[in-house]
């Protein structure tokens, strides 16, 4: 979009109402009743579509007469994004552990300001982003380290009470089966009858596995060959109750399920960006790569994107294409639009 022909006006209102941050730097929307032009992503109050003009730059705004909003202040997009950028960047290459005024500093923002906007893009706080790739760092040093004692030196750990501190919970299955591959896990499950159809749900004793939508035994034996297959007993009848209520209604959080994934260091990155996704939002697959420090991994991003098991809980039907257009889903594009339009209704 390079002039306010081109602009797509279809697409860019449904881009508005789905605050959609992909679309930020794309075009600007013009409020003419109230004379501001502001963000696609823009949180305040959506203005009836009658009022709405679209422009492609702020510049063309302002030449309608239109100043910018002190809100979402759509002039700084792209000074915001290279500010993430460095800031990022400081940490993969430098060390940093996410010090906020430290990095707040070398990208000229306030504290308090860089915090939102980092936050805003990327799903996490500085801190929190240096965590999880310290966490990535340690899923790799498993994947390459014949002896989980070599992993956690490998990965920067100081000793390995620091390692488990830091990975309690993280990698779902055990560092030693997480190194070998998951063999010898005893995986449950069952089928369970939705609205969205049949749904296939599956757990280890640490959290759920999988959940897809018409497949049964022969598809969770073809994603899981090494592991022990058993139907689902009682015990895990309040776990699947969970999943079902998310997925009738997955405007709910569901990060208090927990979860057992296994996948390559940067699948477990993609995942971990997905479920950060608020529900109701989209994002595309440029907007993840860039929100991961790697804004030219779109294609690898959509490929972990496909790779993921857990469906709903890992949110991937909330990425779509860079047009606004839906884009492809394993489970089919109805499944993925019900979905979106269920987050849709707060």
């Amino acid at each position: 979009m390079n002039d306010s022909s081109a602009i797509d006006e279809t697409i860019a209102w449904a881009a508005v109402c789905r605050r959609d941050r992909s679309f930020d730097g794309r075009f600007v929307t013009g409020v003419l009743s109230t004379g501001i032009y502001c963000r696609p992503s823009c949180a305040a109050r959506h203005p009836a579509r009658k009022n709405v003009r679209f422009f492609a730059t702020s510049e063309d705004a302002k030449a309608a007469g239109l100043r910018a909003c002190k809100r979402c202040l759509p002039d700084d997009v792209g000074r915001d994004e290279a500010a993430v950028l460095a800031a990022i960047a400081e940490i993969r290459d430098r060390g940093t552990q996410g010090n906020l005024a430290e990095l707040a500093e070398i990208t000229g923002y306030s504290p308090t300001h860089f915090q939102r906007i980092f936050k805003r893009a990327t799903g996490l706080s500085p801190a929190a982003y240096a965590r999880a790739l310290r966490e990535q760092k340690a899923r790799e040093a498993l994947s390459r380290s014949a002896q989980v004692t070599d992993a956690f030196y490998d990965a920067g750990f100081e000793a390995p009470s620091r390692f488990y501190e830091a990975m309690k919970g993280k990698l779902g299955m055990q560092a030693s089966d997480w190194s070998k591959g998951g063999a010898g896990i005893t995986i449950h499950w069952q089928l369970i009858n939705t609205s969205l159809g049949s749904m296939l749900v599956a757990a280890t004793q640490k959290g759920v596995c999988c959940l897809s939508f018409n497949e049964g035994e022969a598809e969770l034996r073809a994603r899981f060959p090494k592991a022990a297959l058993c139907e689902a007993g009682h015990a895990f009848t309040e776990l699947f109750e969970a999943v079902v209520k998310i997925v009738e209604q997955p405007q709910l959080d569901s990060k208090h399920i927990p979860l057992d994934v296994k996948g390559t260091a940067f699948q477990q990155r993609v995942w971990a960006q997905l479920r950060q996704i608020p529900a109701g939002e989209t994002r595309s697959y440029g907007e993840l790569a860039a929100a991961l420090g790697q804004p030219s991994a779109s294609r690898a991003v959509g490929g972990a994107n496909g790779a993921n098991n857990i469906a709903v809980l890992i949110p991937c039907h909330r990425v779509i294409q860079a047009d606004g257009t839906l884009g492809g889903y394993a489970y089919g594009a109805q499944i993925k639009e019900e979905l979106l339009k269920r987050e849709a209704k707060e």
